[in-house]
């Protein structure tokens, strides 16, 4: 399925997307309010996470404006894709963190969109020669598995050149919009292919990926964090009445600006994403791009 292709959602389709989910039961732990300390650690993430919009190009020199002068330590290994066909994406190290860096690029809402509503898309289950071993139960949007396809090997080397030269054994893959289900795709990915290191995944207005059984396979073997901002449109879709589940890790930040810390795994509390945005109608594209706390992503 071609990202560019534009299509409205069906009657049937957007019917669906209004009525608003039943209430499930959720995973018994407490709301927690990040402290200022804590927001400020994320800062750095997304502005790598921003600069995976920015061409292979400037990602390879480190040359990409803002977005890598807030990162100024970092050493490029490799990049790639042409930000249309394939999404932009680049692997290097940050002395300064002590982690390697994975960046994915998203994509234009308008583009988004459609990928994740139209009728045409399926759950399908992880390819055995990029995922070995992995339950066929588990099963992703196909969209989503296309496109994380295109770049997985070319990743996979790189990751595996920048912790030889860095030395480190810790990777952080990070990537918002699309480049954030890219980036969950890698956190299973990776670790199935390269033993024995940490990885950590960071995703910003990530839309739902897979089903139930990748949701627990992502709670249970993934350290991901998942950032959403007030009424993003993009994290409540595809809807859970296709069959589609977020996984745990989500920090929700409220229209005061405060981020607040959900357990569970789509938890419809007002205080989350899914429960603060009840339909497509009611969210909001603009809120997409953020701000996440100082940083609106783009290059």
């Amino acid at each position: 399925m071609a990202l560019s292709t534009f299509t409205f959602l069906s009657s049937t389709l957007l019917n669906a997307l209004l009525v608003r989910a039943a209430p499930v039961l959720e995973t018994r732990q407490s709301f927690t309010t990040l402290s200022s300390s804590q927001i400020a650690a994320f800062e750095p993430f997304t502005f790598y996470a921003s600069s995976a919009y920015c061409p292979s190009s400037q990602t390879m020199t480190w040359s990409c404006g803002a977005n890598c002068e807030a990162n100024p330590t970092f050493q490029p290994v490799a990049s790639g894709g042409d930000g249309s066909t394939v999404q932009f994406w680049y692997v290097g190290f940050d002395p300064t963190l002590a982690t390697v860096i994975v960046g994915h690029q998203g994509t234009d809402p308008s583009k988004l969109m459609p990928l994740i509503t139209d009728a045409d898309f399926f759950l399908d289950p992880l390819n055995q020669t990029f995922f070995p071993g992995i339950d066929s139960k588990i099963e992703v949007h196909n969209g989503f598995a296309e496109e994380h396809a295109k770049t997985a090997t070319d990743v996979l080397a790189a990751v595996k050149t920048a912790l030889t030269e860095s030395g480190l054994n810790r990777v952080t893959i990070v990537g918002h919009s699309l480049g954030a289900a890219l980036a969950v795709l890698d956190g299973v990915y990776l670790p199935l292919n390269i033993p024995n290191v940490n990885f950590r995944t960071i995703g910003y207005g990530m839309p739902r990926v897979g089903n139930q059984a990748f949701a627990d396979y992502v709670d249970a073997n993934v350290q991901l964090t998942r950032i959403t901002n007030k009424n993003d449109v993009v994290p409540i879709l595809p809807g859970r009445f296709l069959g589609f589940h977020h996984p745990s890790g989500e920090n929700h930040i409220q229209a005061d600006n405060s981020w607040v810390s959900c357990p569970g795994q789509d938890n419809t509390d007002g205080r989350c994403s899914t429960g603060d945005v009840h339909t497509i109608l009611g969210g909001s594209v603009k809120d997409h791009s953020g701000p996440y706390d100082t940083v609106t992503i783009g290059c």
